[in-house]
């Protein structure tokens, strides 16, 4: 097999493997397993409506409260455009494209499984989506995360009937237009095309693996920049030992103890005297609090991916059992809840870093007060802990739970809905919010641990300190610090924590 194509399956997909998927941009195919589903399912299907009248809801009758209304069997392709028009209804900022990546992988991979309906012709159509990088317009606000994620799906498969807006190259074009780029022929959908297309998680699974990546990456870079704090603040190694650790049980919380240790080890810092006994929770409690949102990422991503590899629309077709099932796959509860721990987990990791920042400027352990050599003429670091503490608090705010939340829709027939696509944006929020005041801390604990010179951190810290002094220089007097956060933002994007773990 051709190693830069991912041929899609039925075999599990990780976080991992998606991660490598993407990351390496290998092209999507599909497996002949996969063909035959489609098209078993498919046949089935259509055999089913020419040999009998009976209503099946959304395939022949109409959607939400109007399941009652009767399509006639020559307006069901008609049916299926108008449903995917009508329910492009989304509003507010853009989508990511690397997110709508991932909106486009998980819905073909939801359609391979031969549950759906659909016509091979459609699935492939997205293939070449993803493929030649056309990425549809698709906004965030809209979904309410129950009967499916309707209006950001709707945008994804706009240009498939040629309508909407996708971005190629950079350059947003029409639905019509990129079919002219590319010679394509707007799909003439089948029955239970449009619903089979709508129906689904997949706005909301996107979000979620593109937050989990995210998060992972946050875990690791809030022990190693946490461990930089805490030499910077002359702080102890007692609280890291394994014995205390063992003892509580807690998987992250051992991991983090493990982890900082090691960072540490060959430091003089750590081995140097100290005259205090205890360091404050922020340091002090880096395992416990740093662990506890590695055990909640850990959770989170069993759950998302259960999703990644189901079928979430409605109704389920089943060839071999001779049955149409009308259920409620698409109702995006474990997304949702799992989507709001996630969002708190990462907002405490930035809340803990903000509080290492706070200790660092205050002027203890003699440190100078806001990390300047002349305080009072500079100013210094004071107001970088302004800019953190107002991040944390914003991220609090969007730490509200979504799935605590339901509101009525489709006349009643809907009458219970997750959130959790508010879920999932909130949380992507989140991510970005968290990056920048670990990125906020990371610049404080770079300049604090200059003062510590000529006694050195350990060899993996240093390696660390010195890749970031060449982006981030030391501050000696002031200047606007607004462009060392950008670039100390830019660092975190691009280093790559396992370099040193």
């Amino acid at each position: 097999m051709n190693q830069n194509i991912h041929y899609i399956t039925d075999e599990w997909l990780t976080i991992d493997s998606v991660e490598d998927i993407v990351n390496s941009n290998k092209k999507l195919a599909l497996s002949e397993e996969a063909i035959q589903r489609i098209e078993k399912c498919h046949k089935y299907l259509q055999d089913k409506l020419q040999d009998s009248d009976a209503p099946i809801y959304g395939i022949n009758t109409g959607f939400g409260s109007l399941y009652k209304v009767k399509i006639e069997k020559d307006e069901l392709s008609n049916l299926q455009s108008n449903l995917i028009k009508s329910h492009a209804c989304g509003t507010g900022d853009e989508v990511p494209q690397e997110v709508v990546k991932l909106m486009l992988f998980f819905k073909i991979q939801s359609l391979s499984y031969g549950h759906s309906g659909v016509q091979l012709v459609t699935v492939n159509r997205l293939i070449e989506f993803y493929n030649q990088g056309v990425f549809p317009v698709v906004y965030q606000q809209g979904s309410l995360g129950a009967s499916g994620d309707l209006a950001p799906l709707a945008h994804l498969c706009l240009p498939l009937i040629g309508e909407g807006e996708v971005y190629f190259q950079d350059t947003r074009l029409s639905g019509s237009e990129i079919n002219r780029i590319w010679s394509w022929e707007p799909i003439r959908l089948d029955a239970k095309e449009g619903l089979g297309l709508l129906n689904g998680t997949q706005f909301m699974s996107s979000y979620g693996v593109h937050n989990l990546i995210k998060a992972r990456r946050l875990s690791k870079y809030a022990d190693i920049i946490g461990s930089i704090s805490l030499e910077a603040f002359d702080g102890r190694i007692d609280p890291f030992n394994p014995l205390i650790h063992k003892v509580r049980k807690q998987k992250g919380q051992i991991e983090t103890a493990a982890r900082i240790k090691g960072l540490l080890e060959g430091s003089e810092l750590i081995q140097q005297f100290k005259k205090h006994v205890q360091d404050p929770y922020s340091f002090r409690c880096m395992p416990q609090v740093h662990g506890a949102s590695k055990d909640a990422i850990s959770y989170v991503q069993g759950i998302f991916e259960n999703e990644i590899n189901a079928v979430t629309d409605n109704p389920n077709i089943f060839p071999d059992e001779d049955l149409i099932i009308s259920g409620g796959n698409f109702h995006g509860q474990p997304l949702a809840l799992t989507a709001d721990h996630l969002t708190l987990a990462i907002a405490e990791l930035g809340n803990i870093s903000e509080r290492r920042t706070y200790q660092l400027v205050s002027g203890l352990r003699g440190l100078p007060e806001f990390l300047v050599a002349n305080p009072g003429l500079n100013s210094g670091f004071m107001i970088p802990q302004y800019t953190a503490a107002s991040i944390v608090s914003q991220s609090k705010q969007l730490c509200t739970p979504s799935s605590a939340d339901s509101i009525v829709s489709s006349n009643g027939q809907e009458d219970h809905v997750s959130m959790g696509a508010n879920a999932a944006t909130n949380a992507y929020k989140v991510m970005l919010n968290t990056e920048r005041v670990l990125a906020i801390e990371l610049f404080n604990a770079s300049q604090a641990i200059y003062f510590r010179e000529p006694v050195k951190t350990s060899p993996k810290l240093n390696t660390v300190l010195e890749e970031y002094r060449k982006q981030v220089p030391i501050v000696d007097e002031d200047r606007i610090l607004h462009f060392d956060i950008a670039n100390s933002i830019n660092f975190l994007q691009n280093f790559d924590p396992e370099s040193v773990l």
